[in-house]
């Protein structure tokens, strides 16, 4: 079972919603899907679930998100399971928490903590590690996906310990190209911290996560031709993506002079304009639409053309991640 988060420290390029389409695709090609909310703002799961059902979650005690998976791991009485909530065949989710966003100071500390051995500490820092893997085996689950939030801190530091790979959402534009500088900085701070961490750890080292998540790639949200932008500004910062991705985040100097050449680009997807509202009111991915959904006239073709995207998008990630169906789960 791999695990695959998707992370950007710049906002707005279209994340959540790529996650959300993926996790549809992969079931579509017959993968279990676990999927993850660790974004205190939730989005995620605001688009699994309906308003009903989002009012229960959120009640006091209802024992369904990721924070009452979290919190005795956090005052110390240790993992008392967590809930994957069915949202659709062949997808589960772990229903995310505004009140998540509070227990950043705790991982904080605790990753202060773990320098000095401090096996309580270790205990909170894999404790995202231990959720995945328990609701993982839950549902016999071939792929994870983890939607985080746009930032640097503790939680997504926790959350990235947690996984086997991250992938980029960007944008085209100069923000999204200092957003990928960030982020490759920060995993390499990252990744050595972890290591002066783990060899301070006097337990079994099966119990604690082995390492930052290694980077798989990045996906370009699209310029499209309706745009008020020229096209020779999207190419202007699309084409600085791959020496940039290939210079902070690979920490190498071998990237392409295009997008289009670059190995690293798992894929191109545009904005899809009302697809997007259509699908967040019929409760299904922008693939999947249907006359009855609204999609009609020009829409039926941007159906397709959003199907085959998505389905050339995911076939990239199985192959770059080496993704393989549990054997429980194969035809």
């Amino acid at each position: 079972m791999h695990k695959i988060v998707f992370f950007n420290n710049k906002g707005g390029v279209g994340k959540t919603t790529t996650v959300y389409n993926l996790a549809h695709m992969f079931a579509e090609l017959d993968y279990t899907v676990l999927v993850a909310d660790f974004d205190p703002q939730s989005n995620l799961t605001s688009m699994f679930l309906d308003t009903d059902r989002l009012i229960e979650t959120l009640e006091d005690n209802s024992g369904l998100t990721i924070l009452d998976a979290i919190t005795p791991i956090a005052e110390g009485a240790g993992y008392q399971g967590v809930h994957v909530e069915k949202v659709a065949d062949k997808i589960g989710l772990i229903i995310g928490n505004l009140a998540l966003s509070l227990y950043e100071d705790k991982f904080s500390d605790a990753w202060l903590k773990c320098l000095d051995g401090d096996v309580y500490a270790f205990k909170v820092i894999s404790s995202f590690k231990t959720i995945l893997e328990d609701a993982a085996a839950k549902i016999g689950a071939d792929i994870l996906l983890v939607d985080i939030g746009p930032n640097l801190g503790a939680i997504n530091r926790t959350a990235l310990l947690s996984v086997d790979s991250v992938i980029i959402p960007v944008a085209s534009d100069l923000f999204s190209l200092q957003g990928i500088k960030n982020l490759g900085k920060t995993l390499v701070n990252w990744r050595s911290g972890w290591e002066k961490r783990k060899s301070a750890y006097t337990k079994n080292p099966q119990d604690i996560p082995t390492d930052i998540a290694s980077p798989r790639g990045y996906i370009v949200m699209q310029y499209s031709a309706k745009e008020k932008r020229p096209v020779k500004a999207y190419l202007r910062f699309a084409n600085r993506i791959p020496k940039v991705y290939s210079e902070f985040v690979l920490r190498t100097h071998s990237g392409a002079e295009r997008v289009d050449d670059d190995p690293n680009c798992l894929g191109l997807l545009k904005h899809y304009y009302s697809l997007a509202p259509m699908s967040m009111e019929a409760g299904k991915p922008i693939f999947l639409l249907k006359p009855g959904d609204g999609a009609i006239g020009a829409h039926v073709q941007a159906v397709k053309k959003a199907y085959q995207d998505f389905l050339v998008l995911t076939k990239k990630i199985i192959d770059v991640c080496n993704i393989q169906k549990n054997a429980m789960t194969q035809p």
